[in-house]
């Protein structure tokens, strides 16, 4: 009964129809290296911006979503505050576009962060007599 509807299956829709004995064995190779691409870790690296040029490199590696920059300001501070102010302005609109995160480390050094990364901030509601007490 089964190969009487198979027949007509066949007939029907117009299929060809392989003999079971013509079916060879198929099997899919898998890529391994791309499983190790899955697990790739978060990179923590240095910049340094010397003119507003230098933030494109901090830019291009926050938006792969990968890299924590920790950003030496110190260069540009000290050679023009016009720059300065312009270059982390494009991080900072850079950062929301994104939803990371940056904030100012010291004087010198700008911490910036992709979106799977938050800074830590000590609450800003903290009043004199519960810093002391």
């Amino acid at each position: 009964m089964k190969g009487l509807f198979s027949e007509m299956r066949r007939k029907l829709l117009g299929e060809e129809t392989t003999p079971m004995g013509d079916i060879e064995d198929e099997y899919v190779e898998l890529d391994t290296s791309s499983q190790e691409a899955g697990r790739s870790k978060v990179t923590v690296r240095p910049y340094a911006i010397a003119e507003f040029g230098d933030v494109k490199g901090i830019l291009d590696a926050l938006r792969d979503g990968k890299t924590i920059a920790l950003v030496n300001i110190k260069p540009l501070k000290d050679k023009d505050l016009v720059e300065l102010k312009r270059a982390i302005n494009k991080l900072k609109k850079t950062c929301d576009a994104i939803e990371g995160d940056i904030a100012g480390f010291g004087d010198d050094y700008l911490v910036v962060t992709p979106s799977f990364a938050q800074i830590y901030r000590e609450s800003q509601n903290q009043t004199v007599s519960e810093v002391k007490g």
